[in-house]
């Protein structure tokens, strides 16, 4: 379906959403939040699409969080169940998403960043949560991610201060995976989407299920012992890539996924 906030392209078993409100450094208003919604239950819908690259449109932004203009001038706020973004609420979806981060990531937006999976951000790339800076706070999920992707006190540290953190040192804090050049983001995001698109998809599915519900199993032994019960988890022992991996390995060629 055409969107007016966003834009959805599939490559292959990729789905690429971009945030394309640049005028506004891809600040978030409620109608982008229902389309982001809209997409991303089209994504985790369709069988044939493995993993999704997030990234903003233009070279400024990817976002810079909720549109604080529109708000103050009594825009509707309202969001829909899955949360900022059509996303830092949404738990139940197993396939794997890449933010490519390529400019400023502040509030709203650091917070889509963090419910993806892998970060792939370019050297300009900035992060923070500075919601306190304005009278609010990150609770669209990044005053809980943060903490459990980098530890306590590197995530005070940003939070309490609303601090500005360049690509690198989240690289040294733990929240990005890889620094590129500008030039090079999508290529890099694109990368990482193909190595993941090389798996199975069911064992992809299985393996974020069973890391995220895991984390909040009491102990590592409830953690071990409940996987069985996840619903990727089960699904995958029902597929026919259960059977595919090791026939293919046995005959020495490469595997032929069927994402069932």
């Amino acid at each position: 379906m055409p969107y007016q906030f966003i834009k959805v392209e599939r490559d292959g078993p990729v789905t690429v959403i971009t945030l394309n409100r640049p005028e506004v450094m891809n600040a978030l208003h409620s109608p982008m939040h229902f389309e982001l919604h809209e997409a991303f239950d089209a994504f985790a819908a369709d069988p044939d699409q493995w993993a999704a690259i997030v990234t903003g449109a233009g070279e400024r932004a990817f976002s810079a969080g909720n549109d604080l203009k529109n708000t103050a001038a009594g825009g509707d706020m309202s969001t829909p169940p899955s949360g900022f973004a059509g996303l830092t609420s949404r738990f139940d979806l197993n396939k794997p998403l890449i933010a490519a981060v390529n400019g400023v990531a502040m509030g709203g937006g650091f917070e889509i960043a963090l419910a993806c999976d892998v970060i792939v951000a370019a050297e300009t790339a900035v992060f923070a949560l500075p919601e306190p800076r304005v009278g609010l706070a990150a609770l669209a999920g990044g005053l809980h991610r943060l903490p459990r992707q980098i530890g306590l006190k590197a995530a005070m540290g940003m939070i309490l201060t609303g601090r500005r953190v360049p690509a690198a040192e989240g690289a040294a804090l733990g929240f990005v995976n890889e620094v590129v050049a500008p030039a090079d983001l999508m290529a890099a995001a694109r990368r990482w989407a193909t190595l993941i698109c090389e798996c199975s998809p069911m064992s992809i599915r299985a393996s974020k299920e069973a890391v995220l519900r895991g984390l909040d199993e009491p102990s590592l032994e409830a953690a071990i012992k409940g996987q069985g019960r996840y619903p990727a988890v089960a699904a995958l022992f029902r597929s026919e890539d259960l059977k595919e991996g090791p026939r293919a390995f046995a005959e020495k060629r490469a595997p032929v996924w069927k994402g069932r």
